[in-house]
């Protein structure tokens, strides 16, 4: 039975026992959401994600192509790969470089 995070994100299908699934554990969820691409997920349980965006450089009125990459945790019940677009949110820091928590994957085509 997985518990209500307070989003509209509908539960994962596959159960887990992972204390850092928001779903099934014990970890809440607060501040950001955001979305972004699976870079690499060869870390046990933790996915690179890549977040691309665009900056209006007013002088020039052009924009320039900007990236950063956020580290997040991967509960087993999502298990999202290389490639997915996924939805993460912060949460408290599970270790030096991980606040996020993958909450949903959309596998790309």
């Amino acid at each position: 039975m997985a518990k209500d995070i307070g989003l509209d994100i509908p539960e994962p299908t596959k159960e887990c026992d992972d204390i850092y699934c928001p779903f099934h554990g014990e970890l809440s969820v607060r501040g950001q959401i955001l979305v972004g691409t699976v870079v690499s997920d060869k870390m046990d349980r933790t996915v690179v994600i890549q977040q691309r965006r665009e900056k209006l450089i007013n002088k020039f009125q052009r924009y320039e192509k900007r990236q950063s990459k956020i580290h997040a945790h991967n509960p087993p019940c999502i298990d999202a790969k290389v490639g997915d677009i996924v939805t993460i949110v912060e949460c408290r820091p599970l270790s030096k470089t991980k606040s996020y928590v993958v909450v949903k994957a959309e596998v790309k085509a």
